[in-house]
């Protein structure tokens, strides 16, 4: 072997190896210096996941009562101090409140004394107050117990409902599209929303939990039955809608453009769009609320001539239990003999008609039960000064009702298993009122 050349040895290279690799293990303290900075490396990587799993999410939606509520009155008084002023701004309230439900119901004016009126007050909300020593500035919403002001306004029937309706408030601005996953002015105009005088069944989540999961912007997109079967089912909705929010800034601090859109089923099926504006930022959340309003006068009207019904394939059929059918009463049914006419049933109908005043209401109730085969008829959904539906239950087909309405004086138009009736008037033209 040449003089002068180190003589490598692999054995020992990987002996060196190996200890540079269990060096910790010789020193346990190091590895305890090494271990506290991983432990809250990831001690932190953990609390931003959970930050960002959990978030600042959620706005309960308040609960709506089916009492008569009367926005927008506007109050601003005087008085010896900030409480005298604030109770004699909602004395008045109360006041111009009442004389604008009773106009809306019955024309005219029906005063009430502020001791009548604290019967029948439910509640008030301030919608914006600004009280100071001496004055008090305020917009005010006032509700009315429905069954103690309805007995004085005459009002007594019950309005029609829709089924569930799972609410998804889509909000798009900036280039994004949000729902629940983080706090937003949308979602707290729909929880603060009364839907109590709404012919809506709107169903509203808190938006917490895994309501950012399950319901966000692109569920829209989403057409397959069997998803949305079981997210219906799990917010207890018949079908879904979808209120969107389009918000267009024109400049930092100035006015604010909105577009909404009122939307429902998986299909995504546009009903009707409107559009506001803002005069700032501060202006949006009002703005929003009178959106909703809007979109939920579009539903109202989708409901009433049939566009807005709940998609049968969402329905869940549970399997049918041949041990659980009682046939012993199969024999009592009737049977049909060749060659007569079947037996005609009692069938449910909606029929539409004007309700200008609050006498138009019994009087289109008579007419209808004066038809030969009708077994009962009331007013399920009231719209004072508009069209109200009418539930008629009647025993014979279609066609029969359709023609004993006519026989009756009243012009017809069908849509599907609704009714339009118009009383006509000398010379072919139609009347409003039944």
């Amino acid at each position: 072997m040449p003089v002068g050349f180190r003589v490598i040895c692999r054995q020992k290279s990987a002996v060196t190896i190996a200890e540079r690799l269990f060096l910790p293990l010789r020193f346990p303290g190091l590895l305890r210096l090494l271990a506290i900075p991983l432990v809250i490396a990831l001690g932190l990587a953990a609390a931003h996941l959970v930050a960002q799993m959990e978030g600042e999410r959620g706005v309960p939606p308040i609960a709506s009562s089916g009492d008569f509520e009367v926005s927008g009155i506007h109050v601003d008084v005087y008085a010896s101090s900030a409480d005298a002023a604030r109770t004699a701004g909602w004395r008045l309230a109360q006041r111009l409140a009442w004389k604008k439900l009773w106009a809306q119901t019955n024309g005219g004016a029906l005063g009430l004394s502020d001791g009548q009126l604290d019967q029948i007050v439910s509640g008030i909300e301030v919608e914006s107050e600004q009280i100071g020593p001496n004055r008090y500035i305020a917009d005010l919403r006032v509700l009315f117990d429905r069954a103690r002001a309805g007995q004085i306004l005459g009002v007594t029937s019950t309005a029609m409902r829709s089924p569930p309706l799972l609410v998804i408030p889509i909000l798009r601005q900036g280039g994004t599209s949000t729902v629940f996953e983080t706090i937003n002015e949308w979602q707290k105009a729909w929880a603060r929303y009364h839907t109590g005088n709404s012919a809506i069944d709107y169903v509203r989540t808190s938006g917490s939990g895994p309501d950012a999961l399950l319901l966000n912007a692109g569920q829209i997109d989403r057409r397959g039955r069997n998803w949305w079967r079981n997210i219906l089912d799990q917010y207890g909705a018949a079908d879904v809608v979808f209120p969107i929010a389009r918000l267009e800034r024109q400049w930092p601090g100035g006015p604010v453009i909105g577009r909404f859109a009122a939307r429902y089923g998986p299909d995504n099926r546009l009903l009707g769009e409107v559009s506001l504006r803002a005069d700032s930022e501060a202006a949006v959340p009002k703005m929003l609320d009178q959106a909703i309003e809007k979109l939920n006068d579009i539903y109202t009207r989708a409901l009433l001539d049939g566009r807005l019904r709940p998609d049968p394939s969402l329905v869940i059929e549970e399997a049918l239990n041949a041990s659980e059918l009682d046939l012993g009463n199969l024999s009592d049914l009737p049977v049909e003999i060749a060659g007569g006419a079947p037996v005609a049933g009692v069938t449910g109908y909606s029929v539409q008609f004007d309700t200008p005043d609050v006498a138009s209401v019994a009087l289109g109730e008579a007419a209808v039960r004066a038809i030969p085969g009708v077994r009962s008829a009331n007013t399920s959904s009231l719209a004072l000064g508009g069209v109200s539906v009418m539930q008629v239950s009647y025993e014979g087909s279609f066609e029969m009702l359709r023609a004993g309405l006519q026989a009756r004086g009243y012009t017809v138009n069908a849509n599907g298993t609704t009714l339009r009736i118009s009383r006509r008037a000398s010379g072919g033209v139609s009347a409003s009122t039944p």
